[in-house]
C-alpha cells in the first residue's frame, strides 16, 4: 500500500507566489467534566473544514491538531477578505457555529477560544523541510528542492 503523502528525501523548502494569510485557531477546554459546553464547539470545526474542502473559497490548506487542553488549526489562506467571507457568511457553517458558542457558552469559562491572524507579504517568510512529507505551508503551496531558494534561511528570506 502507498503511503498517501510520502516522505520526501532530502532538504525541500515552500514555495507560494504572492500574499497569503496565515490564520491560526485554538479552542481551549477549561472544564473537561462539562462535555456538554465543549464537545459541540469541538463538533464544529470538522463541519467547518468539510464545508471549504467542497468548495473554493480561499483555503490554500490547513493542519489540525489535537493538544493536551484541545484542538489546533493551522490554515492558510489566499487572502484575508476570503477568511471573513468564510467566517461571517451564514451560508458557511462557521457563522452559526460562532452563534451557537455565543449562546451556549459565552464567556462562562467553560470553554476558551482564541485566533491570531498573520497576512504574509511575497517573500516574507522562510521554510525548510528535511526528510519529510508535505506538510505545512508546503502543502498550501508548492514543495520545491531547497536550492531554488537558497541553502540558508537568510538567502531563502531574501529571494
Amino acid at each position: 500500500m502507498r503511503e498517501a503523502n510520502p516522505v520526501v528525501p532530502g532538504r525541500m523548502t515552500a514555495h507560494l507566489d504572492g500574499e497569503f494569510v496565515v490564520f491560526l485557531i485554538g479552542m481551549r477546554i477549561n472544564k473537561p467534566w462539562k462535555v456538554h459546553k465543549w464537545f459541540p464547539v469541538l463538533r464544529a470545526m470538522p463541519r467547518s473544514l468539510r464545508a471549504l474542502d467542497c468548495e473554493d473559497l480561499g483555503l490554500l490548506g490547513y493542519r489540525l491538531s489535537m493538544t493536551a487542553t484541545g484542538p489546533l488549526l493551522v490554515q492558510y489562506w489566499r487572502s484575508v477578505d476570503e477568511l471573513v467571507h468564510f467566517a461571517r457568511n451564514h451560508l458557511y457553517p462557521h457563522l452559526e457555529s460562532w452563534r451557537m458558542f455565543n449562546r451556549k457558552v459565552g464567556f462562562t469559562g467553560d470553554v476558551g477560544f482564541w485566533h491570531e491572524t498573520y497576512v504574509v507579504r511575497e517573500g516574507d517568510y522562510e521554510a525548510v523541510y528535511g526528510n519529510m512529507p508535505r506538510v505545512g505551508l508546503a502543502m498550501a503551496g508548492e514543495h520545491v528542492p531547497i536550492a531554488r531558494k537558497g541553502d540558508t534561511a537568510s538567502e531563502r528570506l531574501s529571494s
